[in-house]
């Protein structure tokens, strides 16, 4: 016990030195203004900002494009003509752009982003599904965090000493769909029109049914313009496509002020798992860069960009 109550204290002590907690206040990000850019005035209340001290990485995080769709900013054809060669999409852009005018009329035309503030250091946990959790004792230090984003079918129960219990945000495309409480905010990722189909059917059966999966309200589609600039300014065109996990990495850098990561790559003997699940040891990254995507999440940890936990 004296050991895990070190490593916990040690883990806690990495975080404070990190982060310096502020007063809450609460104002809409419009991304409906033209030209407005989250970080034009890199300015919280955290120790240490973000984009601080960096010109190269406040350059790339400036020139992201807005990272949620919305009813007035959809992705533009030549963005979506990238997209729709991910996974052998047929059919057209204006067929696109008819199946998010139904799905507007459905979730918020504007999703929900909290802008930055001098008054507040904003922390975000993104929690993977890796092994090297199972035994981490990380759960109180992830449930410290302002957003805690998690992906696809993590679950929490029964594993709340090591991934915690608190989800803001939940990560998920149809193959990985997870029933959420209605609470969380679903970042919905779609990487085909077939996506958002099934996410409209999925959000229209919810309506009528009193059993309902995801709160309409709180959905948030990650924009196809946001992926394209992760694979091309972010991992230099290595793949065909990133991760869910690297992308939510990214997009968690357009969130906070601070990112913490756990729960990412091989646990420490080097097995690939989930820690609620074996998979086998052999590392599958099918159309993703798995080794860019390691190499450029190191490299910001090395830089004191994010702080990545690893296994202990």
């Amino acid at each position: 016990m004296m050991c895990k109550a070190g490593k916990f204290k040690r883990a806690i002590s990495v975080l404070v030195c990190m982060t310096s907690f502020a007063v809450f206040l609460t104002y809409s990000w419009d991304l409906s203004l033209p030209g407005y850019n989250l970080w034009a005035s890199p300015v919280c209340a955290c120790r240490k900002c973000l984009t601080d001290g960096d010109p190269w990485f406040r350059m790339l995080i400036n020139t992201a494009p807005q990272p949620f769709l919305s009813k007035d900013h959809n992705t533009s054809e030549v963005d979506f003509n990238w997209w729709k060669r991910l996974q052998g999409e047929k059919r057209n852009y204006t067929f696109y752009v008819g199946t998010l005018d139904r799905l507007f009329q459905i979730i918020p035309p504007i999703p929900g982003v909290v802008g930055p503030s001098p008054s507040r250091c904003r922390s975000c946990a993104v929690v993977g599904n890796s092994g090297n959790l199972k035994g981490s004792h990380y759960g109180r230090l992830i449930d410290l965090h302002d957003i805690v984003i998690r992906m696809n079918r993590g679950p929490t129960k029964g594993f709340e000493e090591d991934v915690g219990r608190k989800t803001t945000h939940r990560v998920m495309y149809p193959e990985s769909a997870t029933r959420l409480d209605n609470t969380t905010r679903l970042l919905f990722f779609s990487f085909k029109i077939k996506d958002l189909l099934w996410l409209q059917i999925h959000l229209e059966n919810g309506i009528k049914s009193t059993n309902r999966g995801a709160n309409k309200d709180l959905v948030m589609l990650l924009n196809p313009a946001f992926m394209r600039y992760v694979h091309e300014a972010w991992l230099k065109k290595k793949g065909r496509y990133p991760s869910t996990g690297f992308l939510t990495v990214a997009l968690s850098m357009q969130m906070c002020d601070e990112v913490n990561v756990f729960g990412f790559g091989a646990d420490k003997d080097g097995n690939w798992n989930h820690y609620f699940e074996k998979l086998g040891n052999q590392i599958r990254t099918g159309p993703h860069p798995g080794k860019q995507e390691s190499e450029v999440i190191q490299d910001l940890h090395n830089k004191q960009k994010i702080h990545f936990f690893v296994p202990q």
